[in-house]
């Protein structure tokens, strides 16, 4: 029997196969070694980013009151994902597959190739249990980020903190690439949008082994490119935590709603600021589920609103300073003119009340701010004309923001000629001088908010000058590690100091034997001045403005509590408990030496 030869075709097939063979292995392994190399090197080291803290905010005296800590996320490369794991993940982690299907969606979106988190601030049983199983879930991972934290219990300054939040891919397109990164926090409303750029960190990168299922297992020893994470620069703010839980706490005992302003008259450090109602600032931290917002959003209280920087309240009586500043200065009065009250002024076909239609009589100016006399301001007025009042109103800062740092700050406008031309036609056919009446009293068109009443009865208490109302005090520069002092804006207004002694005189008896006398403070001489503000809307709101000591003002506040009838009932007595707390109870601690001690 023969055997079978094989054709030399065969041969130089075979031949050809195991030269092209050898040939490509020759290209991989020697010609292109480096490159392939590198790629192999990718797919084994990862480059991970390590999350950048933010900086801690700490009352003036030291005190933390907005800190970090860890959370646990979840986050996915979509390319490595296996869909079919999405029942199992579900289980794990309490959350619906459409849930997941969704935030897969997200992520792809995206980057198919880069980890993004699909769950963040997971509760520990659930990372304990996805632990477990993610030997078994490729292009799936658990992170520790950071989020923030609030330690103090007795208040919750809300408003002013804000919140930080983070970022979505629509807000990511409009953010700078070099400093910002998808699932970075930034900060969204109150200080923490204000000062981002000093609280915000830089994050960091290292280098990691990953196994076939894309898992951590090792740090790379060739960290040449690892970059350490920078921490974000910590903050001093001018609150004094005691101050705050003391307002907070009056303020809430009311039932109200409103606002409570406490400054120091001499810098515009803002010792205590309070809106109610507010909220839990840790709700809105990070990741917010829609049923907690929507819950914010509709309720009627409506507590993410700032009563203090973003309303429009009629000031009443508390606005009588102003004309008797205006009539003095431009010699419309003397100290000694005198104006009869019968109870009521008639001008022309109405008659506008004062105190419930009893007569005060004959009073000068000094006695009209003390018994807050609505006759006497409402022919004081009149003599002043629109323009001149006007003109007084914008030297303390009415109809503009005051510059406080939170961005959230609105400002009513202020009447004045071109305002009423506007609003309502040309003088004496659309408006005439029956709302200037109203204006000496602190009603009509004229509205403010607390941090301008508090402005301006700073401004009051120090004779003179009109302070930006502040909360920051110091921050540390997070590449120096200096700790630093902005400056704030302040200006003297050309108003005499003759004029200023007798409003503040006028002031003072207000609350020794006039309508403010539950703004008194054991052994302490205070001034302020009361105010009922009509509301169209229900019951009037009460105000109340003051400072003490008398000769040498360290505190000036401004109370508003809304719908709670008469200020010289409601709002006085506030007053004085938190100037009395202040005054009595907190000592002075040195900033550089609460700031050295935070540091360490």
């Amino acid at each position: 029997m023969r055997e079978k030869t094989i054709s030399p075709l065969v041969y130089g097939a075979l031949s050809l196969i195991f030269a092209v063979l050898l040939g490509r292995l020759f290209y991989l392994q020697v010609i292109s070694s480096e490159t392939f190399g590198q790629i192999s090197s990718q797919n084994s080291v990862r480059k991970i980013p390590i999350d950048a803290s933010r900086g801690t905010i700490y009352d003036r005296n030291g005190i933390p009151i907005v800190e970090n800590q860890p959370q646990y996320s979840v986050q996915v490369i979509p390319a490595e994902f296996d869909k079919s794991k999405i029942p199992q993940i579900a289980w794990l982690l309490g959350v619906s597959e459409q849930f997941l299907h969704e935030k897969l969606k997200e992520a792809e979106s995206y980057s198919r190739y880069a980890p993004t988190r699909i769950l963040r601030d997971i509760r520990f049983e659930a990372f304990l249990r996805l632990e477990e199983h993610l030997w078994q879930l490729p292009g799936i991972d658990v992170v520790i980020e950071n989020k923030r934290k609030y330690p103090r219990k007795d208040f919750r300054a809300s408003h002013v903190l804000g919140y930080t939040k983070f970022i979505s891919k629509p807000m990511l397109e409009k953010l700078p690439k070099d400093i910002y990164a998808r699932d970075d926090i930034i900060g969204y409303a109150g200080l923490e949008k204000t000062y981002e750029e000093y609280l915000r960190g830089q994050r960091g990168y290292k280098l990691m082994i990953v196994n076939s299922l894309g898992k951590q297992v090792a740090e790379y020893e060739g960290g040449s490119q690892h970059i350490p994470a920078q921490r974000g620069g910590d903050l001093w703010l001018t609150i004094d935590a005691s101050l705050q839980a003391v307002a907070e706490s009056l303020l809430t005992a009311t039932g109200k709603s409103g606002s409570i302003v406490a400054l120091n008259p001499q810098n515009g450090e803002i010792l205590a600021i309070t809106s109610k109602p507010d909220y839990d600032p840790a709700l809105l931290e990070g990741s917010t589920d829609a049923a907690t917002w929507n819950a914010l959003i509709k309720d009627p209280k409506n507590p993410l609103f700032n009563r203090t920087t973003q309303t429009r309240y009629p000031p009443g009586s508390t606005y009588k300073m102003i004309s008797a500043i205006a009539a003095l200065e431009e010699k419309i009065i003397t100290p000694s003119t005198v104006f009869g009250c019968s109870g009521y002024f008639k001008f022309g076909d109405k008659a506008f009340l004062c105190h419930r239609g009893k007569g005060h009589g004959g009073l000068d100016v000094t006695r009209a701010i003390q018994y807050s006399c609505n006759s006497y301001f409402y022919q004081l007025v009149l003599r002043i004309g629109l323009d001149r009042w006007a003109k007084y109103s914008a030297m303390f800062g009415f109809g503009e923001k005051t510059g406080l740092d939170i961005a959230d700050e609105q400002t009513p406008p202020l009447p004045t000629r071109e305002y009423f031309n506007k609003r309502y036609g040309p003088y004496k056919v659309g408006w005439h001088d029956g709302f200037l009446v109203n204006l000496g009293i602190g009603q009509g068109d004229i509205g403010a908010t607390p941090i301008q009443m508090a402005r301006y009865v700073a401004a009051l208490a120090n004779a003179g000058t009109l302070v930006q109302p502040h909360l920051l005090k110091a921050y540390r520069d997070k590449h120096t590690g200096e700790i630093k002092t902005p400056t704030f804006e302040s200006k003297t207004l050309p108003i005499s100091k003759s004029t200023f002694d007798i409003v503040r005189n006028g002031m003072r008896l207000c609350v020794s034997d006039g309508t403010g006398r539950a703004a008194q403070i054991e052994g302490i001489e205070v001034a302020g001045k009361t105010g009922t503000a009509q509301n169209p809307h229900g019951d009037d709101h009460a105000w109340f403005i003051g400072f003490a000591p008398y000769h040498n003002p360290t505190i000036a506040v401004c109370v508003l509590v809304e719908n709670a009838g008469f200020g010289g009932q409601v709002a006085a007595p506030i007053a004085g408990k938190v100037m009395e707390y202040y005054l009595k109870h907190l000592q002075p601690i040195s900033p550089s030496i609460s700031m050295a001690e935070t540091s360490r």
